[in-house]
């Protein structure tokens, strides 16, 4: 008996062993691939007005259009977020995109990108490589962090399937959101507007309709 339950002990760490390469493969494969994508165009968005409703955690929610929103871009970066507030449970998910020079030259520039707490930070390797896109101001100007809200479960299936690598393209609305609650301080979660803004008010709020591939 007691040499049968060491064979078997043997036999599940061994199993255990060969499944993690394939774990880890698998992993990789849903997480994607840098690449590079040239001839990306800048997002476009026009006046809209409008105003849908959702409840979150007891909060009654507003969101209202302040653009239409079509934005098309390179995936660098992908981040999901887990956690109680009103902010995490609407937008469980950013999605970091990439246009212009940054996209087309990210794998040779080598962008070492990295989402958190509702941010995007890259670095590169060299002044030099830099160039290849232009200035420190070209490459935040030509990428963007996208908090990404959804009512409808197709759109929310097809948000959580982007990956890094994808070139898709995503049109909605920007946001403002404001979220009322009969026993806990209101919140308010702004969209930026601008397509010049840089740094910690340059993340997009978009009321996400549809996701498209494009190869």
């Amino acid at each position: 008996m007691y040499e049968e339950n060491q064979r078997k002990r043997r036999m599940i760490i061994l199993l255990i062993v060969l499944m993690i390469p394939i774990l880890l493969f698998a992993r990789n494969l849903m997480k994607g691939k840098q690449r590079s994508v040239a001839g990306i165009r800048e997002p476009i968005q026009t006046e809209a007005s409008g105003e849908e409703y959702t409840k979150v955690n007891g909060y009654d929610i507003s969101l209202a259009y302040k653009y239409a929103y079509d934005i098309e871009g390179l995936v660098v970066c992908t981040n999901d977020y887990f956690g109680m507030c009103p902010e995490d449970k609407i937008s469980p998910r950013d999605v970091s995109l990439a246009w212009g020079k940054v996209a087309e030259q990210n794998v040779q520039v080598g962008f070492h990108w990295k989402a958190s707490k509702r941010g995007l930070k890259n670095k590169v390797d060299s002044r030099e490589k830099l160039a290849l896109v232009g200035s420190v101001e070209d490459l935040l100007r030509q990428c963007s962090n996208n908090h990404l809200i959804t009512l409808d479960p197709s759109v929310r299936k097809a948000v959580k399937r982007i990956k890094i690598g994808d070139h898709i393209r995503i049109k909605g609305y920007l946001v403002y959101v404001d979220g009322h609650h009969p026993s806990k301080k209101d919140f308010y979660w702004y969209s930026s507007t601008s397509r010049d803004d840089i740094g910690s008010t340059a993340c997009e709020i978009i009321l996400v309709k549809s996701v498209e591939w494009l190869d």
